[in-house]
């Protein structure tokens, strides 16, 4: 037979011979709570109202599955989060290696405010001059280009744009960045010189070429 405790629901399995014809006082060992049972009561800790022994067993039973489903159910969302997370982290904290093994990432990367450099390098102490040359007008452009990995890269070459008041590119030329391979941490050079520049040129737009295929 099957003994429900009233009180926290636990459900018991017992002999009817060892309640015996006059029934017994029995102890919940979840609970501490003490009932009388008698082997002819179909649930020997039901008050009335209460479900029957076997009803309140089945409902104890499908409450733990649907308990453990929804345990289950959380994990599984829980491992998909952290996954989902790591992925995105690491795409940011890596996209320089993204956006170079994916050109067109750096346009989405750049839309949230991140922008990414694929080519390992950047421009430090820029120094632009205008000065005439005999009667003809010249603009020097020379910068250094560091190598920010820690491996040697191969000096891209370098695009150089003159915009004018309203940021439209006017003109543009080309240099190249020696030495061609630059060492961990260290820094290449170029320098550019123009002959006739635009005069409504203002603003000096440095990038990274693309490698020539």
């Amino acid at each position: 037979m099957i003994i429900t405790c009233d009180v926290c629901q636990t459900t018991y399995h017992a002999d009817a011979g060892s309640i015996g014809p006059d029934g017994r006082q029995v102890k919940c060992a979840s609970c501490g709570h003490s009932w009388f049972v008698r082997a002819d009561e179909p649930s020997s800790g039901s008050r009335p109202g209460t479900s029957p022994a076997h009803t309140t067993y089945l409902r104890t039973v499908h409450e733990r599955q649907v308990k453990r489903s929804r345990i289950a159910a959380l994990s599984a969302w829980a491992g998909t989060a952290a996954v989902a997370f790591s992925l995105l982290a690491a795409a940011v904290i890596q996209r320089d290696s993204v956006v170079k093994r994916f050109p067109a990432m750096a346009t989405a990367y750049a839309a949230i405010g991140l922008p990414a450099n694929r080519f390992g390098v950047a421009f430090e102490n820029i120094d632009r001059r205008r000065e005439l040359v005999g009667t003809v007008p010249v603009l020097t452009v020379a910068a250094d280009v560091r190598n920010q990995t820690g491996r040697p890269v191969d000096a891209p070459r370098v695009r150089i744009g003159l915009l004018d008041t309203h940021g439209t590119r006017i003109a543009e030329f080309e240099a190249d960045v020696q030495p061609a391979k630059i060492p961990p941490g260290e820094a290449g050079q170029f320098r550019a010189v123009m002959e006739n520049p635009p005069a409504d040129s203002y603003t000096l737009d440095l990038r990274f070429a693309e490698p020539q295929r």
